[in-house]
């Protein structure tokens, strides 16, 4: 796969089903290296662990965000989260399951795809309206 920034759709399965991820996931691939934006549901996650090694949240405010490893996109992922949502935080299991065939390139200006939508929608709405209005006038003329 090429450098560059991608998105997925990301499922997750395990722990109690009432936490989840924000999906599609932001991909980031740098040479050999495939690295996801987990985004999850609550701001209660303070730390995830994937392979073995321990990676902390890369924001401070909001829902907990976590840039972890993919080895292979057609794998499930295992991952243990640690939540402090409970009187003491507790380490979950879960499954991240990204799906290889919803893999299309980000956007690079950090727009929304259902905000792209919208725009394009608007702006062939705005150009058929311009067609109708100059169809009226001429046959009034």
């Amino acid at each position: 796969m090429n450098d560059g920034t991608y998105t997925a759709e990301v499922s997750l399965s395990g722990g109690t089903g009432r936490a989840g991820v924000k999906s599609p996931a932001e991909l980031t691939v740098s040479g050999e290296e495939m690295t996801a934006r987990i985004e999850w549901s609550s701001p209660h996650y303070d730390l995830m662990i994937v392979d073995g090694e321990r990676y902390l949240p890369v924001n401070e405010d909001g829902d907990s965000v976590f840039l972890v490893p993919v080895a292979d996109l057609g794998v499930p992922l295992d991952v243990e989260a640690e939540t402090v949502a409970m009187s003491e935080p507790h380490l979950i299991a879960y499954t991240l399951t990204f799906d290889p065939d919803s893999l299309r390139p980000a956007r690079s200006s950090g727009i929304p795809a259902p905000v792209w939508a919208a725009v394009g929608a608007a702006a062939v709405l705005g150009i058929l309206c311009a067609l109708l209005l100059r169809r009226r006038r001429k046959a009034g003329r």
